[in-house]
């Protein structure tokens, strides 16, 4: 009878490895998906948009000058950071409301 503690089985390793290879191609899709969904959410989220800046448009052109300082240019994707970030004086916030 021989004593085999330290001596590496293959077949073992084997087993091992391709059980790791599943795992990751199975996360790869997993996470493929999640990117497919993302993708779907933000070309959706572009679209709410441009249709909610139509619509103010559409709005500010209809009501007159009241609105037109409200209303804020398209929106930019490449915008990023506080700059991108628009806020209203008091003034203004409260002849939107006053104007509603």
């Amino acid at each position: 009878m021989r004593f085999d503690l330290f001596h590496t089985r293959v077949d073992a390793h084997i087993r091992k490895a391709q059980e790791y290879l599943q795992q990751a191609n199975i996360a790869r899709l997993e996470h493929q998906i999640a990117a497919d969904h993302h993708s779907a959410l933000a070309s959706m989220y572009a679209q709410r948009v441009a249709w909610l800046e139509q619509e103010l448009s559409d709005s500010v052109s209809r009501f007159g000058p009241s609105l037109r300082g409200i209303v804020s240019t398209p929106a930019d994707g490449a915008k990023r950071g506080p700059e991108s970030i628009m806020t209203l004086s008091r003034t203004q916030r409260a002849g939107a409301i006053d104007g509603a």
